[in-house]
């Protein structure tokens, strides 16, 4: 689940700073653009690509029972069906799993409170709108989907539904829903409530559609939408049908990899029908730059999640979230779960060390063994992101429209000594599209783009003109694959200029200007990254090379609609050795003739905590859910 991004962007510290009202993404053309898309910047897509397992975990608020179909690794259970290749399988399968109890202990104080600090202040509280970690981090605890990954891990399997099964083409998905659950409000859950939630993202118009902007990445068009000539733009989703109360069958309009991994993304949480209604939840409007979203989004969000929305104190920059007594699996371990934004990660160190907050994630590697010297627990988890430095190409005349200028820029990078003096210990080059846990990288990769700052000249000289570029680097953020991106700039920016490029720097904060400019395809070099949530490589080359227009701005190039279709093509491919191999095959072309970014490196992201505190399992994807969270 979770930047880009999930994989988890800070949007707005001022967010939310007056009711009904949101700091702005961005109206560009590029975001206008009728397809509404963009990247998650630092977000996870929460999911698996058709690994459906549910492995058991003690501190997991729900624990195997058993599962039938594709399937790959260990299960608490049982699995048997057809096994996939290095956990990317795709194919039609069924799982179930039931409650058990949760073990991992009991809290000293059961009407505790759990602090924890976040980068940035929330967009709004229904995930349809959002593209960011930090609101993402509160919806994880509010609602819950069709399908939910396993905590600690990138598997996939029940949520809502206990049970699904696909059809042997994976296009026909039948849930059987849990009974006996409800939304906060009283309303019961069934499958009329679970086609309410996918008809209503599916039928977006206007400045919703602009919005919705995961529903375009991950399904592509809107109910009757047409681009600019006309033409239908497509869409992955075929409909929803409540077959009883109990059973939902949705349709696909084609195989994808993203299969199952899309009912378990952050986006596709089924929420109140009633409240929705009742709230005005599709009242999303635009004035010049800035976003209004309704009293829905802002004050009444409604799912089944182990928390309920208690209040949102934008004077303090705090949102508390309380205990959902109501909950139909094993109740949070504490009353209060409450978010202090704190942007800067110095001050959430501090906050830390003082006892004013009780965890916070992406911690500076340069703390962690002072972290771990005064009693306080980190946790590493495995890299699963990509740090890229973006090269925007114009319509009109720019040296980055020439391929040589980008292969100098990509010699002259020094990535290897950036990686050994600037990240944690675990990070790597990565010379591959995606990171090594995604199934696909070639061997070899070709070309490598090794540090070469001697032909980075030559290319230089070949182009035969000056090169100057504007340069962007993003102020208070930190993110799991760019946890300093002040240092990381600074060396890349004397690499480039130590081969001749002249460059002319802009710093913005991430939830400032910075995005926003990135969304107008204004900087030339840019700092850009992604947490994947399954481990397919479509996380990546589609969140942003896909669907156009992109954060990329790969629609402005010749071969923009070429990448796009390949993207596509790798997707749709069922076998799971075939589609792997196209992987490897559209990597080295995108690295040795489109090169719309060259790829820095994957890093591992750690949190960290006190050292009362229990109960958390970190997540890959850095998708923690706290209901399994307590202090002692």
């Amino acid at each position: 689940m979770r930047f880009s991004s999930s994989f988890s962007a800070v949007r707005a510290v001022s967010a939310l700073s007056a009711p009904g009202a949101l700091s702005a993404r961005g109206t560009s053309s590029a975001r206008a653009a009728v397809t509404g898309r963009h990247s998650r910047l630092g977000m996870t897509a929460i999911g698996v690509s058709a690994m459906l397992i549910v492995s058991g975990c003690a501190a997991s608020q729900r624990d195997a029972g058993n599962s039938t179909g594709a399937a790959t690794g260990q299960n608490a259970g049982q699995n048997t069906g057809a096994a996939g290749s290095g956990g990317d399988t795709g194919g039609a399968g069924t799982a179930q799993t039931s409650v058990v109890v949760d073990t991992t202990g009991q809290p000293s104080d059961p009407n505790g409170t759990f602090t924890f600090a976040a980068a940035g202040a929330p967009e709004s509280f229904d995930p349809v709108w959002a593209t960011d970690g930090e609101t993402f981090r509160i919806t994880h605890q509010l609602y819950e989907g069709l399908l939910e990954t396993k905590a600690g891990s990138v598997e996939v399997g029940p949520g809502l539904a206990e049970k699904f099964t696909a059809s042997d083409d994976g296009k026909t998905w039948t849930f059987q829903l849990r009974k006996g659950v409800t939304f906060s409000d009283g309303t019961k859950l069934d499958a009329d409530a679970v086609c309410f939630n996918y008809d209503r993202m599916f039928s977006e118009t206007g400045v919703a559609q602009t919005q919705a902007q995961f529903w375009a990445e991950n399904m592509g068009g809107f109910k009757g939408q047409k681009d600019a000539d006309g033409t239908p733009v497509p869409s992955l989703y075929g409909g929803c049908q409540a077959k009883d109360a109990s059973t939902v069958v949705i349709t696909m309009t084609r195989f994808s990899s993203k299969l199952p991994a899309v009912f378990a993304d952050s986006t596709f949480v089924i929420q109140s029908p009633t409240a929705l209604k009742k709230y005005n939840g599709d009242g999303i409007a635009s004035t010049g730059d800035s976003f209004s979203y309704p009293a829905y989004a802002t004050a009444h969000p409604t799912g089944t999640g182990p928390f309920v929305f208690g209040s949102y104190d934008k004077t303090n920059n705090q949102i508390t979230l309380l205990r959902n007594d109501k909950y139909w699996g094993p109740k949070a371990k504490v009353a209060k779960l409450v978010f202090k934004v704190i942007p800067d990660e110095t001050a959430r160190k501090q906050a830390l060390q003082a006892g004013t907050i009780d965890g916070y994630d992406l911690p500076n590697p340069a703390d962690w063994d002072d972290l771990r010297s005064t009693g306080h627990k980190i946790d590493i988890q495995p890299a699963f992101n990509m740090l890229y430095l973006a090269m925007m190409q114009r319509k009109t005349a720019s040296p980055l429209n020439d391929l040589r200028v980008r292969q100098a820029i990509a010699y002259a990078l020094n990535r290897d000594q950036m990686v050994q003096s600037l990240m944690p210990e675990g990070a790597y080059v990565n010379n591959c599209f995606f990171p090594k846990l995604a199934p696909g990288c070639p061997d070899p990769v070709q070309p490598t783009y090794s540090y070469d700052p001697d032909k980075a000249k030559q290319l230089l000289a070949d182009y035969g003109k000056p090169v100057t570029l504007s340069f962007w680097w993003p102020t208070e953020v930190t993110r799991p694959y760019m946890p300093d991106p002040k240092s990381i700039f600074t060396q890349f920016s004397q690499d480039l200029e130590a081969v001749g490029i002249k460059l002319k720097v802009v710093s913005k904060p991430w939830n400032g200007g910075y995005l926003d400019g990135v969304n107008a395809h204004t900087p030339d070099l840019y700092l850009l990254g992604w947490t994947g949530g399954y481990p397919s490589p479509d996380s990546w080359l589609s969140s942003f090379w896909g669907p156009l227009p992109n954060d990329f701005g790969t629609e402005s190039t010749p071969q923009g609609a070429e990448l796009s279709k390949a993207v596509a093509a790798a997707d749709s491919i069922p076998d799971p050795k075939q589609r792997q191999q196209a992987y490897a095959t559209l990597s080295n072309k995108i690295s040795s003739t489109y090169l719309p970014a060259v790829p820095i490196s994957s890093s591992p992201p750690g949190i960290v905590v006190a050292k009362n505190v229990q109960g958390l399992v970190p997540s890959p994807t850095t998708d923690e859910r706290f209901n399994t969270v307590y202090k002692n």
